[in-house]
C-alpha cells in the first residue's frame, strides 16, 4: 500500500466518459482505489479524494448523436447512475468531484501558460471550423518534452499504435509527431464550445483536463493517481507531462487497476461485452455480493466475470451474515490484524477475504463464546472492505 507523505493523504483517480452506464470494469477501479481510501483512513490519515467526470469528449458527443438526444442530457444523466451504482457498492464519494465543463476555466488557463512558455503549438484548422476567429488554430502540446513517459519497450510506430487506439489523433494533419496530445480543440459545425480567450471558442483536450482539475484541487504534487490499467499511456503519462511543464509534479505514485473480461474479451464499450451494475442491481443481485466479486481478486490483477464469480460471491456474503448474526463467536483480534496486515501488503483483498472466510467458518462450525465478536468482524469488513452486513 502507497505510503502517504503527509497526513493528508491525496489521491486523483480518472473518473468516467459518462456516455453509458457503470460496467464491471468502472466498478473494479472505483472499489480498488475505494479500499485504498479506507486503508488510509484506518491508518488515521485524512484523505482528500479527487475525481472527475469528462462529461464532453468526442465519444460522449458520438453516441448522443446516434442516440438523438442532447449530450449534456446524456451526461447527466448518465453520470447520475454511476453514482447510484458506486453508493449501491458502497464506493466513498469523493470530497472533489469535477467535471470537464466545470473546469474549462482552470483548462484555459494552463493551455494559455503552457503556449506563452513554448511547450505548446497551435496546429491550422480545416476550413469551416473555428468559428469566428479560424486563425486560431488546435492547441497541442510536444510529446517529445523530456516530462513524457513513453510506454518501456515500444518503438515510436508501435507507441504511436497504441496512441491511436486510446484516444489519440496520430493522424491529424498538422502536427509535429503523431504522438502530439490535444490540449484544446476548437470549435467545429455542431459541437459545443466555450469562449477562451486567446485561445479561442473550443473545449478541453481529454489529458489536460485532469492535470488541472488535480493541481487545482491537490496542489503541486500529491500522493496517488489512479485508474484502469488502460489509461497508464498516453493519458496518465501525459497528464502527468502537463502538470510537470506546469511546473508541478503530478502524483508521487501510480497504481492501475487490472482489466476486466467477459467471454475472453476486455470489457469496453467499443465491443459491447459489458455486464452493467445497474442491470444487475434491477435483477436482485446484492450489491455486495457484486463488491465481494471485484475484491476476491487483487486490484492489479487481470479477471473475467462469470456466473462462477457471481455464486461464489453471493454464497461467500451469506456465510459471513449467518456468521455474524449471533451475540458471541471466536475472538476477532486474529482476524482484524490479519485484515489490516493484508491491505497494508499491496491492498491484498483477497488475503483478507481469507482471513474473514476463516473466522466465518470457525464461528458456524465450532462457535464462540466471546461476546462482540460478530459485532467487531461486521464493523471491520465494513470500515475496511466496504461490505455492509
Amino acid at each position: 500500500m502507497p505510503a502517504a507523505t503527509g497526513p493528508v493523504a491525496g489521491m486523483y483517480v480518472c473518473g468516467i466518459t459518462p456516455y453509458d452506464a457503470t460496467h464491471l470494469g468502472h466498478a473494479a477501479t472505483a472499489v480498488a482505489f475505494d479500499l485504498l481510501h479506507r486503508a488510509w483512513l484506518d491508518e488515521g490519515l485524512e484523505v482528500r479524494f479527487v475525481s472527475n467526470v469528462t462529461d464532453v469528449d468526442d465519444p460522449l458527443l458520438e453516441r448522443a448523436a446516434a442516440l438523438g438526444v442532447d449530450w449534456a442530457t446524456l451526461a447527466a444523466e448518465q453520470s447520475a447512475l454511476y453514482a447510484d451504482d458506486m453508493t449501491a457498492l458502497a464506493v466513498l464519494p469523493p470530497q472533489v468531484y469535477l467535471g470537464a465543463v466545470e473546469a474549462i476555466p482552470l483548462v484555459a488557463d494552463a493551455v494559455t501558460r503552457l503556449l506563452d512558455r513554448g511547450l505548446a503549438y497551435r496546429v491550422p484548422l480545416e476550413p469551416g471550423a473555428g468559428g469566428a476567429h479560424p486563425e486560431l488554430g488546435d492547441v497541442y502540446a510536444d510529446a517529445h518534452a523530456p516530462e513524457v513517459e513513453l510506454v518501456p519497450g515500444l518503438d515510436h510506430d508501435a507507441t504511436v499504435a497504441l496512441f491511436a487506439e486510446r484516444g489519440g489523433d496520430p493522424a491529424r494533419p498538422g502536427k509535429r509527431d503523431p504522438l502530439d496530445p490535444a490540449l484544446w480543440r476548437r470549435e467545429r459545425p455542431g459541437e459545443p464550445a466555450w469562449d477562451a480567450g486567446v485561445l479561442g471558442s473550443g473545449r478541453p483536450g481529454w489529458h489536460i483536463e485532469c492535470t488541472v482539475i488535480a493541481e487545482q484541487a491537490l496542489g503541486d504534487a500529491f500522493d496517488v493517481q489512479g485508474g484502469g490499467r488502460d489509461l497508464c499511456f498516453p493519458h496518465h503519462a501525459m497528464s502527468t507531462a502537463h502538470a510537470k511543464a506546469l511546473g508541478g509534479q503530478g502524483a508521487r505514485v501510480q497504481l492501475h487497476a487490472g482489466m476486466v473480461a467477459l467471454a475472453g474479451e476486455k470489457m469496453s464499450k467499443s465491443l459491447g461485452n459489458l455486464v452493467l451494475v445497474s442491470t444487475l442491481r434491477t435483477e436482485g443481485v446484492d450489491p455486495m455480493a457484486v463488491r465481494l466479486a471485484i475484491l476476491a481478486h487483487h486490484y492489479s490483477q487481470d479477471w473475467e466475470w462469470n456466473d462462477e464469480v457471481l455464486a461464489t460471491a453471493t454464497e461467500r456474503l451469506t456465510t459471513w451474515r449467518a456468521a455474524v448474526s449471533g451475540n458471541g463467536g471466536p475472538d476477532a483480534t486474529a482476524t482484524l490484524a490479519e485484515v489490516r496486515a493484508a491491505l497494508a501488503e499491496d491492498l491484498e483483498a483477497p488475503r483478507a477475504l481469507a482471513a474473514v472466510d476463516s473466522w466465518a467458518s470457525t464461528s458456524l462450525t465450532l462457535g464462540g463464546d466471546v461476546e462482540g465478536a460478530p459485532g467487531v468482524v461486521a464493523r471491520a469488513v465494513d470500515a475496511l472492505l466496504g461490505i455492509r452486513l
